[in-house]
């Protein structure tokens, strides 16, 4: 009774269901790249997450050694002051035991 109708119906039924299996077939290449995207993008936060906390460790050594450096160049520069003035007593003192001394030669002459 459907006589051509039928036919129709039964080659558009196929061509349905071919057509949603292509799409189904897609759907799941698709998704496996999403697995794999999302296994990379994980991959790639704990790296992410690794490299800040490195860099965080990273950036309070080298303030703690910049600090340390300063110390060390008003240390260094204090005693080079004080080594000056020391240097520049001595030679005041000695000039003066100098002169001390030529005082006493002279008055010790005959």
């Amino acid at each position: 009774s459907g006589g051509a109708g039928a036919g129709v119906r039964v080659g558009a039924d196929g061509w349905v269901r071919a057509a949603l299996a292509e799409l189904r077939a897609r759907r799941e290449e698709l998704s496996g790249r999403i697995r794999e995207e999302e296994a990379e993008r994980g991959r790639l936060q704990s790296r992410l997450w690794a490299l800040t906390q490195r860099l965080a460790r990273t950036s309070e050594s080298l303030a703690r050694n910049l600090a340390a450096r300063g110390e060390l160049d008003r240390t260094i520069a204090e005693t080079e002051a004080a080594y000056g003035k020391i240097l520049e007593n001595s030679q005041t003192l000695l000039d003066v035991l100098k002169g001390e001394i030529g005082n006493a030669s002279k008055a010790s002459e005959p």
